[in-house]
């Protein structure tokens, strides 16, 4: 390669990392506009509990069924229900909540394989990126209810009991619906990361396993017992520095 080539070559090379460069920073206005958006149409929701849970379950299962009766109870109790917005327990819990007093909310994501949205949806709100998505499962959750799931959910479950257990988010109910499911998990966390001190012993008291659904109401009722749903003040500057 002569060295007029290797000239031309820098110079190509150095505009498109500058056009790259000015392509991230626009973006930037994207991602504000997904926060401003979201947080003004999410903002009457209160209290609301987030559920999560694999899209892989069919109408019709156990696991759907205890989703949808679950998120009926919440939402007939006066909590507003928020799903990922898709099919398997995100179309269960919306279903459930749609159906009942209480609004319907799913926070859509788009996907290479596109994600269907399920029509059970009182308030719908799609996404460009997880992150911001994600602030929005934490941002107007009183309680987390998390069914069986995949990957998907274990990274929604372990980045609430991150952020609580750092304490970038205020303490509220980590419920686990199904005890046969999660119980070889929740074995592991106090077998091996206690014992291995991974995490305090104290810990393992941010995560409750029930198995009925009116017992999951009634958990989260009497988290509230003596003290408001709404974020205290100090709570909600945690929330502004996630």
């Amino acid at each position: 390669m002569t060295e007029s080539e290797k000239l031309v070559m820098g110079i190509e090379t150095e505009a498109l990392l500058k056009s790259a460069t000015a392509r991230e920073s626009w973006r930037i206005f994207g991602i504000m506009s997904e926060f401003v958006e979201a947080t003004d149409r999410l903002a009457a929701i209160k209290p609301a509990v987030t559920m999560f849970g694999s899209a892989r379950i069919p109408e019709g299962t156990p696991y759907y069924e205890l989703a949808e009766k679950t998120a009926r109870l919440l939402s007939d109790s006066g909590f507003s229900v928020i799903s990922g917005g898709g099919p398997g327990i995100m179309e269960a819990a919306n279903k459930g909540a749609f159906f009942g007093k209480s609004p319907s909310v799913g926070l859509n994501i788009q996907l290479p394989h596109e994600q269907q949205s399920n029509p059970y949806q009182d308030i719908s709100q799609t996404f460009r990126h997880f992150f911001a998505r994600k602030y929005m499962f934490v941002r107007f959750a009183s309680a987390y209810v998390v069914m069986p799931g995949g990957f998907g959910t274990l990274d929604e479950l372990m980045e609430a009991l991150t952020l609580i257990q750092t304490g970038k988010a205020r303490k509220m109910p980590i419920i686990l619906v199904c005890s046969d499911f999660w119980k070889g998990l929740v074995d592991w966390f106090r077998d091996t990361l206690v014992r291995e001190k991974m995490i305090d012993p104290e810990d393992m008291n941010l995560i409750r396993i029930i198995d009925q659904p009116e017992q999951v109401v009634e958990a989260i009722f009497k988290h509230y017992e003596a003290r408001p749903f709404s974020p205290l003040p100090a709570e909600r500057e945690l929330m502004l520095n996630l």
